[in-house]
């Protein structure tokens, strides 16, 4: 079927990729504003803006400090979409769809700097630069209005889109390709059970899941993954993140995510000897990993973790809970990261990270005993979604680690914070990824069933409010996909440890709004769990929270290093 959608002719479409980015740049420097106004308030100097900020009047700025970052999140998507687009002059759609999703970002944050409390009445000027600017002005009417979004959403019913182009490489698409057959084949048939059940991850799953080398995406080619050795691969490890997400996020998107976290402290911090003994295992799923760094008392705030290792002959004993670790049943491996320097004044200077062994456990609870006495037991968190991999609270008393699984040995020690930030940042670009894959899964349920489903006597996808709710939904997704793969390619570089954090903030925050419209899609039905639309609402409410909960990754991280660079920059 031809498309329908047509960009306008006046102004023409390059015109119009102008007043995007017009608008971005005008968006950015709102954002600019409210940073200079709150190191200003903070204690910054007036002309200057240098000096050091007050930790204590940071704290009567944690709103617009979280405000800021959401939108900020907000803006490089639309750049990172916009700048996909513009080289993409075959797909009418998703160009008119990154006009819209840019138009409708820009608005947000007009609205946002004259309602919620005036945070973003510092970038005044620039507001007023936008409306006073009759062509701005109208691409942003026209763009981000209903009508534009209703004109693409009726296309994409009509012709049953399912996804925009990528823009992968030929290599990369395969390898989508190829995780998206096994999604569909394997993990798809068996995702609904394991939820409604709360089973485990069958080997039906994990056998297959290795043997195609997912859990060495992120491992280097010389101990046996799938990474390059002379160069990062940041990507490919993306888009199998995103299709295993698509099928399950339980039952199969986060499997990558353990051993992605401990490859990375591995690489970071550990021996030659330390890397030639665990990676291999790793990377091909004979060992499967867990990371167990939250403690009951502690949530994101990882520099307080107290689970206490002491020195003893040969090794160390650990004594203390951790909660919130996730597959720690089925895993053979535990990384655990513990204070080895009571004196805990040192904060996040005092931890160092372990790797600990354990059997693999079935089930919802376990308890294992060591020769040597020490014992461990873990209990299952009871969830509303995200189930399959089991999250567990966990409780070592007396616990004996060999001295040759302190990451790095005696160099490593006071290091573990260290390593595993280095294995969070990686996390949380996969988790953006994960959140991808859910909101695609659960837009083409939506799709589906909006052309199936009829009211009044007509599918419910000839209806405006659906229409328009696809369009917006697609257009999200689109976003999200390319912001991860811009920020990939800056990890690859060495760069885009902030970035990594607001591409997660992003698609995380998106994830919940997408299931929750694919939900109102199905009415009713949606709230039946025999439809998989209720299963990625529950599975995506999870993703603002591990990987550093969203108010904490805006506030004590995307903000803080917004006000220490002074400005944000794309």
């Amino acid at each position: 079927m031809e498309k329908r959608i047509e960009l306008r002719s006046s102004p023409s479409i390059d015109e119009q990729f102008k007043l995007a980015r017009v608008a971005l740049t005008h968006a950015q420097k709102m954002i600019n504003g409210e940073i200079r106004t709150i190191r200003i308030n903070c204690g910054a100097d007036p002309i200057t803006g240098a000096g050091k900020l007050s930790e204590k009047k940071l704290e009567q700025y944690q709103q617009a400090c979280y405000d800021m970052a959401v939108q900020s999140a907000n803006i490089w998507a639309a750049r990172s979409y916009l700048d996909y687009a513009e080289g993409s002059q075959d797909d009418t759609i998703g160009q008119a769809l990154a006009l819209s999703f840019v138009a409708e970002k820009t608005r947000d944050l007009l609205a946002q700097s004259f309602a919620g409390g005036g945070n973003l009445s510092a970038g005044k000027n620039s507001a007023d630069a936008i409306l006073a600017n009759e062509e701005l002005s109208s691409y942003l009417e026209f763009n981000g209005g209903n009508l534009h979004y209703d004109l693409v959403g009726r296309d994409l019913s009509e012709m049953s889109v399912q996804r925009l182009p990528s823009g992968l490489s030929e290599e990369k698409e395969l390898i989508a390709n190829t995780f998206k057959r096994f999604a569909d084949e394997v993990v798809a048939p068996l995702a609904e059970s394991i939820h409604r059940e709360d089973l485990d991850i069958p080997e039906q799953i994990i056998g297959p899941a290795a043997e195609m080398g997912c859990f060495g995406t992120c491992i280097p080619e010389r101990f046996g993954g799938l990474q390059p050795d002379d160069k990062p691969d940041s990507l490919g490890m993306i888009v199998v993140t995103e299709e295993l997400s698509r099928g399950s996020l339980g039952a199969a998107g986060s499997l990558i995510t353990r051993p992605e976290i401990a490859a990375r402290a591995l690489l970071a911090g550990g021996t030659p000897a330390q890397q030639e003994k665990w990676l291999p295992p790793l990377a091909a799923g004979k060992e499967l990993c867990a990371i167990s760094i939250t403690e009951p008392n502690t949530g994101s705030d990882v520099a307080a973790v107290s689970l206490k290792a002491s020195r003893t002959g040969g090794g160390w004993l650990l004594n203390g809970a951790k909660t919130w670790c996730t597959f720690a049943g089925r895993s053979e491996v535990l990384v655990v990261l513990a204070r080895t320097n009571p004196d805990t004044s040192l904060g996040y200077k005092g931890l160092s990270l372990f790797l600990v062994k354990k059997p693999i456990y079935k089930g919802h609870s376990f308890s294992h005993k060591q020769k040597q006495g020490g014992t461990l037991t873990g209990k299952a968190i009871a969830t509303l979604g995200y189930r399959g991999m089991h999250s567990y609270d966990l409780f070592f008393e007396d616990y004996f680690v060999p001295a040759e699984n302190l990451i790095g040995e005696e160099q490593g020690e006071g290091k573990g914070f260290y390593y595993t930030m280095a294995g969070f940042a990686g996390g949380r670009i996969q988790t953006a990824a994960r959140a991808t894959g859910v909101m695609q899964a659960a837009y083409e349920q939506a799709l589906r069933y909006a052309g199936e489903r009829k009211v009044f006597g007509a599918p419910i996808a000839d209806l405006q409010i659906t229409r328009i709710k696809l369009a917006r939904m697609l257009a999200t997704i689109t976003a999200s996909r390319q912001f991860s793969y811009a920020v990939a390619k800056m990890m690859d570089e060495g760069k885009g440890q902030m970035e990594a954090s607001l591409v997660k903030l992003f698609a995380c925050r998106a994830a919940e709004w997408v299931t929750r419209e694919a939900m109102q899609i199905h009415g009713g039905m949606g709230y039946a769990e025999e439809t998989a639309v209720s299963r990625y609402f529950v599975d995506a409410r999870v993703l603002s929270i591990f990987e550093g909960t969203e108010e904490v990754l805006a506030t004590r991280v995307v903000a803080r290093e917004l006000l220490e660079k002074g400005a944000l920059e794309i």
